[in-house]
């Protein structure tokens, strides 16, 4: 079945899909209630995708948590739009998180998120490249950019032990080809559970060659 053909994940569907608190439900349902809210404001994700929002956004976020270690201090989520995968993990994460996004009216509303649901969120109203570098212990990002460029925008962020968890889609083969032109890296490969298309990539030792 093509995801054209799926019938959009139900909210018990998702909290079963999920595992999470009922808490973290009530939580994210706000979130999902200001984003419907906000959408008829202002364009924050494609109209079409609210009709499978639980699938789509919240469950193709909430899988990150799988991947994100009782040790991880610092996460650090790059181009953070409206507030995908940051504020559910946010939301899910002990670890605080912080948002990156350079769009001043998203910004306003990933502040009105974080206050109503109280995720643990630290939000910063800039370019990526502007940002003043800190170490972060995991790195997200999800439809920003091609692999390469992300691998770039990481850069100054990366510790020793960093890691990178980016969502990508079918292009995700081609975009680490080329990547590997440019970057020295390991890289780990897991299925989507929101999309069959979809790969979550963990990317570890992550340097850049010198020619």
């Amino acid at each position: 079945m093509t995801n054209s053909e799926e019938q959009p994940l139900s909210k018990k569907e998702f909290e079963r899909c999920a595992a999470i608190s009922k808490t973290e439900m009530e939580r994210l349902e706000c979130f999902a209630a200001l984003l419907c809210e906000w959408q008829q404001r202002m364009n924050l994700v494609s109209t079409s995708s609210l009709k499978d929002l639980w699938r789509r956004h919240m469950l193709d976020s909430v899988q990150l948590k799988n991947f994100i270690r009782d040790t991880d201090k610092t996460i650090l989520d790059l181009g953070s739009g409206a507030g995908f995968p940051g504020i559910v993990l946010g939301i899910l994460a002990s670890a605080p998180v912080h948002l990156v996004e350079s769009h001043g009216r998203k910004c306003a509303f990933l502040h009105e998120v974080a206050r109503k649901t109280e995720a643990n969120v630290v939000i910063h109203n800039a370019r990526v490249e502007n940002l003043e570098p800190f170490p972060a212990d995991v790195i997200t990002a999800r439809a920003l950019a091609p692999l390469d460029k992300l691998l770039g925008y990481s850069e100054p962020f990366l510790a020793e032990n960093s890691r990178c968890l980016f969502l990508k889609g079918l292009k995700s083969e081609q975009e680490l080809t080329e990547s590997r032109k440019k970057w020295t890296m390991i890289v780990t490969e897991a299925k989507s559970l929101s999309d069959a298309s979809g790969v979550i990539l963990t990317i570890e030792r992550i340097f850049r060659r010198h020619v």
